[in-house]
C-alpha cells in the first residue's frame, strides 16, 4: 500500500515552498497538480514521476472532485507515493479536508504539508499587514461564494465585525460582495486592495475603496485568481506605481485609525 501527501504549494513563488513540501515532492511517484500551482515547482519532482493535471478553476472546465479522490485511492493502492499538489494551503479553501476524509475512509495513509496561502501572501506582497494595533484586532478569511445559496457568506455580519476581511474567489461576485458589506454598515470609503497572481512575476494589484470597488476592478482589467482585502489595514499598502512617498496629506498606517477621506483607485497614497 502506498500513501498520499496533500502538499501546499504556496501562492506561486517556488521560494515560498516549505522544506517539507520539497522533500515530499522529491519522493513522489505520482504528482496530481492543480491549475493554480506554479509549474516550476515540478522541477523538484523526480524525472520518473508521473504528473497528472487535475485542474480546478472557477468558471472553467474542471476535473470532478470525485474523480480526483478515486484516482488518489487507486494510485495509493497500487503502491505509489502520491503527492496531491495544491495551490496555497490544502486546508484553506483547498478541499483538503474532504480529500483527507475520503482517503482515510478507504484505509489510505495521508499526510498534510501546510503551505502559505495566497490570503497571507497577497497582502504581504504590497505591504499590508492583516492585523495592526491601530487598525484591526483580527482577520476573517472567507470565500466569495458558498457551495450553494444556503452557505453564502453573511456579508452584513462580516461588515459589522470590524475585522479585516480576506476574500478568496470573489472577483466574479464583487457586486454582490460590495452590496452586502455596504448594507451591513461598512463605510463606502473603506480601503480595499485586490491582488492578482500574488508573488508571481505577473502579479498585479489595485488599491481602491469599497464604494468604487466594482467599477475600479473592471477598469483595471484584473481577474482571477485574485485576493480581495477589505479594511483599514489597506492604508498600509505600498505605493505600487512609484517609490513609496508619504506626505503630511497622506495617512500612514502608524497613525490613529481614521475612516475619513477618499482613496484614489490604483494608488497607494491614502489621503486624510
Amino acid at each position: 500500500m502506498g500513501s498520499v501527501t496533500l502538499v501546499g504549494a504556496g501562492p506561486g513563488d517556488p521560494e515560498l515552498l516549505t522544506l517539507k513540501a520539497v522533500h515530499a515532492i522529491e519522493r513522489a511517484d505520482v504528482v496530481l497538480i492543480d491549475d493554480l500551482v506554479n509549474p516550476e515547482i515540478l522541477n523538484f519532482a523526480p524525472s520518473t514521476a508521473r504528473v497528472i493535471q487535475v485542474g480546478k478553476r472557477g468558471g472553467c472546465a474542471s476535473t470532478p472532485q470525485e474523480f480526483i479522490e478515486r484516482l488518489m485511492i487507486a494510485e495509493a493502492r497500487a503502491g505509489h507515493r502520491v503527492v496531491r499538489l495544491k495551490g496555497g494551503d490544502p486546508y484553506m479553501f483547498g478541499r483538503g479536508g474532504e480529500e483527507r476524509a475520503s482517503l482515510r475512509a478507504h484505509g489510505i495513509e495521508v499526510d498534510v504539508v501546510p503551505g502559505i496561502s495566497s490570503g497571507l501572501a497577497a497582502p504581504a506582497s504590497i505591504g499590508i499587514p492583516l492585523t495592526h494595533r491601530s487598525w484591526s484586532q483580527g482577520v476573517t478569511f472567507v470565500t466569495g461564494h458558498g457551495k450553494d445559496a444556503e452557505s453564502e457568506p453573511e456579508w452584513k455580519a462580516l461588515a459589522q465585525s470590524g475585522l479585516t476581511l480576506v476574500i478568496y474567489m470573489g472577483v466574479a461576485r464583487v457586486d454582490a460582495i460590495q452590496a452586502g458589506l455596504l448594507a451591513g454598515g461598512a463605510a463606502a470609503d473603506t480601503p480595499v486592495a485586490v491582488v492578482q497572481s500574488a508573488t508571481r512575476d505577473n502579479q498585479r494589484q489595485l488599491i481602491t475603496t469599497l464604494g468604487q470597488l466594482p467599477q475600479a476592478l473592471r477598469a483595471s482589467g484584473l481577474g482571477s485568481p485574485s485576493i480581495i482585502v477589505v479594511g483599514d489595514v489597506v492604508r498600509c499598502a505600498d505605493d505600487i506605481h512609484a517609490p513609496l512617498v508619504r506626505t503630511d496629506s497622506v495617512q500612514s498606517c502608524t497613525a490613529t485609525s481614521h475612516r475619513g477621506g477618499v482613496i484614489q483607485a490604483r494608488r497607494g497614497h491614502l489621503p486624510l
